[in-house]
């Protein structure tokens, strides 16, 4: 597993570093299919932030996380990832034909919400055809309220969203 550790107005430590590359290297134990793990360190008005983002076969398991402590921001990241690993194991190990995720019992993801209205990030993303359950489980897997993706069935641009009372919704554009 290749993990490139990198901060964002922020000098990272060997120690730091050291901390990261032990404790984001435990997902190794989670498949042997992890290979160029990204993880960002990031720290503005005091809040410590760590964003990790791992390619596993054409998807994208990412997390993030922050807290008042960086260490303790890297524990609740790993923490989040080795969760949603669990959850949708059956699912991605399905989806790739071939087991890619190897067992391993762990608590269930804690979901959540964020109110904000402002535009403070933009992205732009390709996007491939996928269906409606698929574009669920990436969605979940990216820890995002919402995916855009092309529906394989319609070969529109989709959107599929995390409801309020916790189930999902879909928006397609009208013929």
């Amino acid at each position: 597993m290749n993990i490139s550790v990198r901060g964002k107005q922020m000098e990272v430590t060997d120690a730091l570093k050291e901390y990261v590359l032990k404790r984001v290297g435990k997902l190794e134990k989670y498949s042997d299919e992890f290979m160029d793990v990204k993880v960002t360190l990031l720290v503005e008005e005091g809040r410590h932030r760590v964003e990790v983002t791992a390619p596993l076969q054409g998807m994208i398991l990412r997390g993030e996380e922050e807290s008042g402590d960086m260490y303790a921001s890297i524990d609740l990241v790993v923490e989040k990832l080795e969760r949603q690993i669990d959850k949708y194991r059956t699912r991605i190990n399905k989806r790739m034909r071939t087991k890619v995720l190897k067992d391993h019992e762990i608590e269930h993801p804690v979901l959540y919400e964020d109110d904000s209205e402002e535009v403070v990030r933009r992205k732009k993303f390709g996007t491939k055809p996928m269906s409606v359950e698929e574009a669920i489980m990436q969605m979940n897997l990216v820890g995002h309220n919402f995916y855009a993706f092309t529906n394989m069935d319609t070969n529109a641009i989709n959107v599929v969203y995390r409801r309020r009372i916790g189930d999902y919704g879909l928006l397609e554009p009208e013929d």
